[in-house]
């Protein structure tokens, strides 16, 4: 088992934590933590140069999230995703997401949606900076704080536990081929068009987003494209 990079990690007690978990889900993106190893606490609290317990910790944070499972005696396994969870979690979302995107058009003050621009913009200078640790950041937050215009709460948090189950899926595979630009872009898209009134136009270009972003995550992995293109034409056939 390979050691991590160093992370300089200088934090207060109650942000360790926190910090530890966030260089983790970096080590996930970039491959440093690979799907189905097992990894222990002590040995990657040696990597950070802290205790084993906020690394035990942040583990048990990352397994709540559905990202490692704990071995017993032995510590955390990557968890491995598959294309049917990959399928469902984007099914969920397409429920979800492509309707709310219509309401929050309908109803969301112009100033509120204006606001997501930088961070819109921050996601395509991302793309094409290769920051995946940005690139994430921004994305989660323009998803998030848009549904938050809707006021539900519950809404917000079943999405980002969904974003959390799958966004991590190949990401490293679609930047070094050049595919998080046109994904990355499409948020600028959907931005312009609520800012429009256009709630239909608004609701395709949302559904299309979700059918593209689960079409990367295939093509990363071992399905072939046909299969990644009828993956997206189910989602986005069910979300219509």
């Amino acid at each position: 088992m390979g050691h991590l990079k160093h992370h300089d990690l200088n934090a207060t007690r109650e942000r360790l934590r926190d910090q530890v978990a966030h260089a983790l889900r970096a080590a996930l993106i970039s491959g440093e933590l690979r799907p189905g190893q097992v990894y222990s606490a002590p040995t990657l609290a040696e990597d950070f140069g802290i205790s084993a317990t906020p690394v035990r910790e942040a583990m048990l944070d990352l397994a709540r999230e559905g990202l490692v499972e704990p071995v017993r005696n032995k510590g955390f396994r990557v968890t491995e995703v598959n294309e049917r969870d990959l399928d469902q979690y984007t099914e969920i979302r397409a429920l979800i997401e492509v309707p709310m995107i219509g309401r929050i058009t309908r109803s969301a003050a112009r100033e509120d949606l204006e606001a997501l621009r930088p961070v819109a913009e921050e996601i395509v200078r991302a793309a094409r900076d290769h920051d995946l640790i940005g690139y994430l950041d921004a994305d989660r937050q323009f998803h998030l704080s848009l549904l938050a215009l809707s006021g539900n709460d519950r809404l917000v948090e079943t999405v980002g536990d969904l974003r959390k189950r799958s966004r991590l899926y190949g990401l490293s595979t679609l930047d070094e081929r050049g595919e998080l630009i046109p994904s990355a872009e499409e948020h600028l898209e959907l931005l312009d068009l609520m800012l429009a009134g256009q709630a239909k136009a608004a609701e395709k270009c949302m559904s299309k987003h979700l059918g593209h972003v689960r079409s990367l995550w295939a093509s990363s992995g071992s399905s072939s494209s046909a299969e990644a293109n009828s993956a997206a034409g189910r989602t986005r056939k069910r979300s219509a």
